[in-house]
């Protein structure tokens, strides 16, 4: 993050997190409040250890770690936000089209497990299928690695289907535009999924998938910047759920701001941070050679499901537009 960025973000949130002084002490400062707080966001550090180094108790950072974090969220609320005009979205699926080859798609859909301690009385509420507690951060990416929407606080137990048909946007999915999901996701009407199994090389089905993934790869990529800068997605937080869910907001509200700050763009994602492709293949961007980043972040469960006819007709709608005028010069040599 620029300097310049620091005090935008220090500005806009002073009057929501200053304290005044009292007889029997100084209050701290908001600079000091929203250091401490990035540190914690970059770092994932106990307050044990962030109170050595800001001379801060933990008991007061437990404090101030939320109340910035809601002021943060407050904000840049706006950097977070679905298109509200049909023109909003036509502007994402014209760049999916001209960036990724994908055409009437207007983003790619993915979910991950943020481990969390145990919390209290909880039982079985937030144990996932890897035998640990957790919420669900399911996201849609645009063409640019932004996220234009999060749900944030599903229990673990939950699967990414019942997540994503109880959000906002799937229960208001009634455009004739798909989203792009992993194997993870059921096929229907909206949300576009590779076909399973093994293809040959060349083959219709090998060309549909490679053209999915190509897109989907955004919100992968939002999910690994935000991990590899924000680290506190990397260990399991000693967190309540509701203080979690307040991190995690806070971080994708973050990551959009420095996305498309002219200062911290380049900071927040230098050249080679993302994939990209050369001739026809995927370079894949730094973060991927960080296993660390999957030991606390962790992906959805694969559930088989059936499908309806319905879905199967339009996915092969697009494979054949794909094999035909939608094709692109490389995409038969995709192995």
């Amino acid at each position: 993050m620029s300097r310049n960025d620091f005090n935008f973000i220090l500005n806009s949130i002073k009057d929501k997190i200053s304290k005044k002084d009292t007889v029997f002490r100084k209050a701290v400062s908001p600079e000091e409040r929203l250091a401490v707080t990035l540190r914690f966001l970059a770092t994932g550090d106990s307050f044990t250890s962030l109170q050595y180094l800001f001379k801060i108790s933990k008991q007061l950072i437990s404090e101030i770690i939320p109340d910035v974090c809601r002021a943060i969220i407050d904000c840049l609320k706006d950097h977070v936000k679905m298109p509200s005009t049909c023109n909003e979205w036509k502007s994402i699926a014209d760049a999916f089209n001209e960036t990724w080859n994908f055409p009437n798609c207007i983003g790619a859909v993915d979910g991950k497990h943020v481990i969390l301690q145990a919390p209290i009385n909880s039982g079985s509420e937030f144990f996932n299928y890897k035998s640990q507690f957790s919420i669900v951060l399911m996201a849609v990416a645009d063409a640019d690695y932004n996220f234009i929407f999060v749900n944030i606080g599903a229990q673990g137990r939950i699967s990414d289907g019942g997540v994503f048909k109880n959000s906002l946007i799937g229960r208001k999915m009634e455009v004739p535009y798909v989203l792009l999901g992993d194997a993870a996701f059921p096929l229907n009407e909206h949300i576009m999924k590779p076909y399973s199994g093994i293809h040959p090389v060349g083959s219709p089905k090998r060309i549909f998938n490679y053209r999915l993934s190509r897109a989907r790869r955004v919100v992968e990529n939002a999910f690994g910047i935000a991990a590899s800068v924000f680290r506190v997605l990397r260990k399991p937080m000693l967190l309540q759920p509701e203080k979690a869910e307040l991190v995690v907001m806070t971080v994708v509200t973050l990551h959009n701001f420095l996305r498309r700050s002219n200062t911290s763009r380049n900071l927040y994602t230098p050249t080679g941070s993302v994939d990209y492709v050369q001739n026809g293949e995927i370079i894949s961007g730094y973060w991927r050679n960080d296993q660390q980043e999957m030991a606390s972040l962790l992906p959805l469960q694969n559930i088989p499901r059936r499908t309806k006819l319905i879905a199967q007709e339009i996915r092969e709608e697009f494979t054949e537009y794909f094999c035909t005028c939608g094709s692109v010069p490389w995409q038969n040599y995709y192995n």
